[in-house]
């Protein structure tokens, strides 16, 4: 039922087509990489493979991965943060609205914010390590004055454009630090750069 009312949701948008469903975790591994799609709803828990180790495989073994974003009941549960920290890009609640899932679908398709950056603030606060795990995390000394202020702003949620206005830039600048922010903490993409702030401590949630 859920995925039908996904699929509805989603073919209905004239710029969104739904290229294919799966019902468990090992059939949406293989779904992906047949499909090839841009973006992926991927619950959290499901049969066989749950929604953390499909998406850990499909980040791990192809090369251009899709953005996932986990869909789950409840906003502060354990396998949402440990899909994010295996590679989603972000999560969003069964109970969101429809506006809502197609707003989602689109933001991580473009890769240009982070999706729901509070709600994330709040498990990193909850489950991560706060520093605990990276402590001495090399790259925090590595990223420059300029990289670091781009790094809290992205934690706020702001795109680039907005990012290039608070700090008086242009957006081409920084794309090119955020570009080089990723390389310095080694992560694929926003979440995953925002997630290593967090647990190396070099910002505090909460």
């Amino acid at each position: 039922m859920v995925r039908t009312a996904l699929r509805v949701i989603l073919a209905a948008e004239p710029d969104l087509e739904v290229v294919g469903e799966a019902a468990t975790g090992a059939e949406a591994v293989s779904v992906v990489r047949e499909a090839r799609p841009d973006v992926v709803l991927m619950d959290v828990r499901m049969p066989e493979i749950d929604g953390i180790r499909a998406t850990e495989q499909l980040v791990s073994s192809m090369p251009e991965p899709p953005r996932i974003v986990v869909v789950t009941t409840f906003e502060n549960d354990q396998y949402v943060y440990d899909a994010l920290r295996v590679g989603a890009a972000g999560f969003l609640l069964k109970r969101a609205a429809a506006e809502d899932l197609v707003a989602a679908v689109r933001l991580v398709a473009r890769s240009d914010s982070l999706l729901y950056p509070a709600a994330l603030r709040g498990l990193a606060a909850e489950h991560g390590t706060r520093g605990q795990a990276d402590q001495a995390a090399p790259w925090v000394t590595r990223l420059t004055e300029r990289e670091a202020d781009v790094l809290r702003l992205m934690a706020t949620g702001l795109t680039n454009a907005e990012i290039a206005r608070r700090l008086e830039v242009g957006a081409a600048t920084v794309k090119t630090h955020v570009a080089s922010v990723l390389a310095t903490t080694g992560a694929r993409d926003r979440t995953q750069a925002v997630i290593a702030a967090y647990e190396s401590g070099f910002i505090t949630p909460g």
